[in-house]
């Protein structure tokens, strides 16, 4: 019998894999996809309105502000979140952080060291009408 013929569509061989190029991405994406995992948390909002910061108010629907610095595979990001109140600060950061630091590297390949989170504003969870209510 006779060996198969390589198909036009046949994966290439080993040999042929380092002359296919290279992926690069721009870390603009890297913070959109990090922006995007914090907003899909119930808890976790943005800013939105105002002009270059200036009369921005807080809006679960808008994604938090993310950035991020690349060396090479691996990344260090910072995110911007409001959160409602009242949350356990901590544990609800540290959902986020793992939230992040995995979906950020299972859809990029990129490897997250570090995810700090700014909480730069809070927001009741119910709106009060500014009187306080005695039990």
């Amino acid at each position: 019998m006779n060996a198969p013929a390589a198909h036009a569509g046949s994966l290439p061989d080993a040999g042929d894999l380092d002359s296919r190029g290279r992926t690069v991405l721009d870390q603009k994406v890297v913070e959109k996809i990090a922006s995007q995992v914090a907003g899909e948390e119930s808890f976790a909002g943005g800013a939105s309105g105002g002009f270059l910061g200036i009369g921005a108010h807080a809006d679960f629907a808008a994604r938090p502000q993310a950035s991020v610095e690349l060396a090479g595979n691996i990344a260090a990001l910072r995110v911007e979140v409001g959160l409602l109140y009242p949350v356990p600060l901590r544990q609800a950061t540290e959902q986020l952080r793992r939230r992040i630091s995995e979906r950020v590297t299972a859809l990029t390949g990129v490897q997250v060291r570090q995810v700090d989170i700014t909480v730069s504003w809070l927001k009741p969870a119910a709106e009060s009408t500014g009187r306080r209510r005695l039990l």
